[in-house]
């Protein structure tokens, strides 16, 4: 049984999610502020979060990057916001989708579904190393290397350096890395996926102004490596 924490400061909203989701069979937490929903991130240890923007003591998009630099744990953004910006912001610090409200209980579960099913295959994947120069790419422990020393990633970054590392030298599309590093087909600005990049490079690059791993196609969008 999945276990989701839900973080939201309206006792309504809680109480319908938990309600929702709970009748799918998922084991469910709750909290109302920044602070508890820490402290049950630590203790229920949650297989997903769902998590409100607008919090009473930590913003949401805090709280996701204090989440996320902690444990790769997929986050599902919950806001009455309909502000791309907000969105993008939220997807770059790791959230790996967003729900705006109000929202449709079926949508709610087929979006948390989605997530734990990539996170559910990607656990049955058997061990791989991906080896470009001087990165090595652990995708069975969800790790990446530079010249022997670990990358810090988030975990929008992670799983978009996964999707290249696992299809070197093609290249995607904008709209095609929103759909494989997302999960589903994304309704709004690629803009998320050129920011995500930016701030891989300055990672994983030696350069980032001449990248030797992530290479821009012009006209196309981006591969992995190769010629």
């Amino acid at each position: 049984m999945a276990r989701i924490l839900v973080v939201d400061d309206e006792t309504a909203i809680l109480e319908l999610v938990e309600m929702i989701l709970k009748r799918e069979q998922f084991s469910v937490a709750v909290a109302s502020t920044g602070k508890k929903a820490l402290e049950l991130f630590e203790s229920f240890v949650p297989d997903l979060v769902i998590l409100d923007l607008m919090l009473p003591d930590i913003s949401g998009h805090d709280l996701c990057r204090e989440m996320t630099g902690r444990r790769r744990t997929p986050i599902i953004m919950l806001t009455a916001r309909d502000d791309i910006v907000d969105k993008v912001l939220g997807l770059e610090l790791g959230a790996d989708d967003y729900i705006t409200k109000p929202f449709d209980a079926r949508e709610l579960v087929a979006r948390v579904k989605a997530v734990l099913r990539r996170l559910r295959d990607e656990r049955a994947a058997g061990p791989e190393v991906v080896r470009h120069h001087e990165l090595v790419i652990d995708l069975d422990n969800r790790t990446v290397y530079k010249n022997d020393r670990p990358v810090e990633l988030t975990l929008k970054e992670y799983e978009l350096l996964e999707v290249f590392a696992r299809n070197p030298r093609r290249v995607f599309s904008r709209e095609e890395l929103l759909s494989k590093a997302w999960g589903y087909d994304f309704m709004g600005d690629t803009r998320a996926v050129d920011t995500c990049i930016t701030r891989l490079r300055k990672k994983i690059e030696d350069d980032s102004a001449n990248p030797r791993h992530i290479i821009t196609v012009y006209g196309f969008g981006y591969r992995f490596g190769g010629s």
